[in-house]
């Protein structure tokens, strides 16, 4: 039976080597990738500036899954992507029980402990609530 990976996917250059990284995984054995990009609302409401923030935020994203498919053109039909909004823990956790998601596999982006504590950590956040395997790809 082949694997079902999720790759969250932000454009850095962790996310590349995750992305990097599971394609292989996918290659070896067959398996399948969807990767989400989750993009967080800011506050403010329907304030016109945030909306155009969001609404250009959704169109980056969708450039760079269509990328990433190019990346992995073997793929063929293997790569599912889709951009969601919210909060990126919960984003890519919702995904395990509504795609069948079997293994996560995110990038480390190496912030400092300040940086962290600040702003959180998904991989962290993701590490502690999974219910399936998590690769952190540094």
């Amino acid at each position: 039976m082949s694997k079902h990976y999720l790759v969250g996917y932000d454009g850095s250059v962790s996310a590349d080597r995750a992305f990097d990284f599971v394609a292989e995984q996918a290659r070896h054995d067959g398996g399948r990738i969807r990767v989400v990009a989750a993009l967080q609302m800011t506050d403010g409401g329907s304030d016109t500036c945030a909306m155009m923030m969001t609404d250009q935020g959704a169109r980056k994203a969708h450039e760079l899954l269509d990328a990433l498919k190019s990346r992995a053109a073997d793929l063929g039909g293997r790569i599912d992507t889709e951009v969601v909004y919210g909060s990126p823990g919960d984003v890519l956790l919702a995904q395990v029980a509504a795609h069948g998601i079997d293994h996560i596999i995110v990038g480390h982006t190496g912030r400092g402990v300040l940086a962290r504590w600040l702003i959180g950590s998904v991989s962290d956040d993701i590490l502690a609530r999974a219910r399936v395997p998590v690769t952190v790809v540094r």
